[in-house]
């Protein structure tokens, strides 16, 4: 059964709440009030910078919502925005709802496509401003310097790892994806100075990826990170960290957008690896398409 719409609703609780937060709080909530859409896409420290408040400001803020933390926040507060603009677009529908002609179904699937495409457009070109070729370079360094590569992610992100460590198997057996998050903490907990953790988070914000990080620097193991926020716990535990571009909502839970920029960062460092020793990728990949050619009709 649904509960009381006023206590459920994240804007109504800091309307309600304001007088009692303090001067620095009262600067986190007329941002948010001001910026409901953009909020959902700003980590905690990009929020405490433009707030001018410290981010555990921001951590105290979402606990007097009586809120666990700032992942919370932002999903309430998404979730109140998708309600506001379901009603507005209800609103805005006339009364008559004939059926949409071929011609014009045609016409919104065209006007749907040309959205998601200027989303993934802005996605690249985002990661493309962020790109910092020293950051490539060292990456590349520590690709091939390594004994082993242990491609790793949560969720989604393991989807990513797992297509990379395919990616960079076709120029060399030294890369491996391992999806399960205890065997991820075991062969962190093994890993050597000779070896790297390669991890996808685009939060750069979960438990998992803090404590496998740890565990690969008390080994004494590199560790590359690609992540939408430099500004991470993460992103703090890393050595290397390649910014990837796309704005990805609480509720959007894994946008293609943000996976293609991933991708673009991938091939960077693949296209890299391959210009270092051209002679060796040509082989390796040869080897494989003669080692595949008798699996096709």
């Amino acid at each position: 059964m649904a509960g009381n719409p006023l206590e459920e609703n994240i804007i109504v609780k800091l309307n309600n709440s304001y007088y009692h937060l303090t001067a620095s709080e009262k600067k986190v909530a007329d941002y948010v009030l001001s910026h409901k859409r953009q909020v959902q896409f700003m980590s905690i420290s990009e929020l405490a910078d433009e707030c001018g408040v410290a981010e555990a400001t921001i951590s105290r803020f979402c606990r007097r919502q009586k809120l666990h933390g700032y992942n919370a926040f932002k999903l309430a507060l998404a979730k109140e925005t998708a309600r506001e603009e379901a009603s507005a677009a209800v609103s805005a529908e006339p009364e008559a709802t004939a059926a949409l002609p071929a011609e014009a179904e045609e016409d919104a699937v065209l006007e749907m496509s040309r959205k998601q495409y200027a989303e993934y457009t802005a996605a690249l070109s985002q990661t493309m401003a962020q790109i910092r070729p020293e950051c490539i370079r060292e990456a590349v360094d520590l690709l091939l310097q390594a004994d082993k590569v242990f491609c790793m992610g949560q969720g989604g992100s393991m989807v990513m790892a797992q297509e990379a460590a395919h990616l960079f198997s076709t120029l060399s057996p030294r890369f491996f994806s391992i999806p399960d998050s205890h065997l991820q903490a075991s062969a962190a907990a093994l890993l050597t100075p000779r070896d790297v953790l390669f991890f996808f988070s685009y939060s750069g914000s979960t438990k998992d990826i803090v404590d496998i990080m740890a565990l690969a620097r008390k080994r004494g193991a590199k560790s590359i990170l690609i992540t939408r926020f430099a500004k991470s716990p993460g992103a703090a535990c890393a050595d290397v960290v390649l910014q990837c571009g796309s704005n990805e909502g609480p509720l959007q839970l894994g946008t293609v957008a943000a996976r293609m920029a991933q991708l673009f960062l991938v091939d960077i460092l693949y296209q890299e690896m391959c210009l270092r020793n051209p002679e060796e990728a040509r082989v390796s990949r040869e080897r494989i398409a003669d080692a595949l050619a008798d699996k096709h009709l």
